[in-house]
């Protein structure tokens, strides 16, 4: 694949990547969620290329006391 292609993708992923994170965070403070686990589910799609791609797992929130930046 072509560097422009690479570096494109690159910069895609580190956006989801830091903005996930930042939202992720934003919602367990504002749920004042203390040591629950939550189901996650992240969904990329690309329509033109008939792309649907689906990553599942599982959040931890820190218990109380905690820094949620760590």
């Amino acid at each position: 694949m072509s560097d422009d292609f690479n570096m494109s993708m690159r910069k895609f992923l580190k956006q989801v990547g830091v903005t996930s994170q930042q939202a992720i965070e934003e919602a367990v403070r504002k749920a004042e969620a203390s040591g629950g686990s939550f189901p996650v589910k992240a969904v990329i799609t690309i329509p033109e290329l008939g792309l649907t791609h689906e990553v599942t797992g599982e959040i931890t929130a820190p218990d109380a006391g905690d820094d949620a930046q760590a």
